[in-house]
């Protein structure tokens, strides 16, 4: 099969694959798109241990089942891999598990013509949703978990402002939930222009450098990181308000920025997100395939077998928020 490989820091391979083993309990599904996602970015860039090339990356997929008790179907794929049986997965909060895995990271991804994954992890699609719509399942699972967080599952008062530093997929993504879900004072800071100019087209937010400008500091209750470097750690202390809360759902760097002192004399929550429980993702395809948040005007479907220019373009700034590869 043809499938993209991560071959080393800044390398990328169109090119022949064996087909995917098949374990006990899995399925293996033709793969129709599969989004590029920040984490696999991050492992281009060669700064993901986890991650070691050759690779097939990839894990935002959607596609039909081949082989498996769903054969002949088509699915969203939950990504992510657990034991099953430990306390978080009872509880469910299969994302803490401590044997979680995810396809892409030490095994075969999405970015090929096909994968294989365990069969509890495939959703059925309901309606007619676009597939390359059900391919932001899983960053929009991230999103609704880290909103989630954010407002207490909804309930914090939707006249106060959120802002969210981050304009890619994951960031306007949340954005996108926390609309959806009624909370209307929504800032969003971008520093690349082309982005700005996209984001303004498809939510109704306050888009704004904030090289330049931006809200006044400490008057903001809800604020999410989805960029996470120091520079948005000390941003985020900058802007929020006693007695607000932070959501740091992005993973850049890990060199300090948090104003810690301020974070605890003024009683700020400030809580980490990575993945989603599975009722997350539920909610997400569900979101998708009910029609209230689309890929459209900010997604890019392209061949996967122009993945690497794909690559590329998101390195040098020249991208839309996502960019989804499709088999043709």
């Amino acid at each position: 099969m043809k499938a993209l490989v991560y071959t080393g820091a800044l390398e990328i391979q169109f090119r022949n694959e064996p087909t995917p083993v098949v374990g006990a309990g899995e399925s293996l599904l033709d793969i129709s798109f599969c989004g590029i996602c920040g984490s696999d970015m991050h492992a281009w860039h060669g700064h993901d241990e986890r991650r070691v090339p050759p690779l097939v990356l990839g894990h935002e997929a959607v596609g039909r089942v081949v082989d498996g008790p769903r054969q002949g179907q088509l699915v969203a794929i939950n990504p992510l891999m657990t034991c099953g049986s430990c306390s978080f997965c009872s509880s469910g909060n299969t994302h803490l598990c401590a044997a979680r895995e995810m396809i892409g990271m030490r095994r075969p991804g999405g970015f090929a013509e096909q994968v294989s994954i365990g069969s509890d992890n495939l959703h059925l699609i309901t309606n007619d949703a676009a597939l390359h719509d059900v391919a932001l399942s899983e960053p929009l699972a991230c999103s609704v978990h880290a909103v989630r967080l954010l407002t207490h599952d909804y309930t914090a008062d939707k006249q106060q402002r959120m802002v969210i530093l981050g304009g890619g997929a994951i960031g306007l993504l949340c954005g996108l939930v926390a609309r959806h879900y009624g909370y209307s004072d929504i800032w969003i800071a971008e520093t690349n222009a082309h982005r700005r100019s996209i984001l303004s087209g498809v939510i109704a937010a306050e888009i704004y450098n904030p090289l330049e400008t931006g809200p006044e500091p400490h008057s903001v209750a809800l604020l999410m990181d989805a960029v996470g470097s120091r520079h948005t750690r000390a941003a985020s202390t900058s802007l929020i308000s006693p007695g607000g809360r932070i959501v740091h759902i992005g993973l850049q760097d890990n060199e300090g920025g948090l104003d810690s002192r301020f974070v605890t004399l003024q009683e700020v929550s400030f809580q980490g997100t990575y993945c989603y429980r599975s009722d997350d993702f539920s909610e997400a395809l569900t979101l998708i395939c009910e029609g209230h948040i689309r890929g459209q005007g900010w997604c890019d479907i392209r061949p996967m077998s122009d993945g690497g220019k794909a690559f590329e373009d998101i390195h040098n700034g020249l991208a839309m928020p996502k960019i989804i590869l499709a088999n043709k």
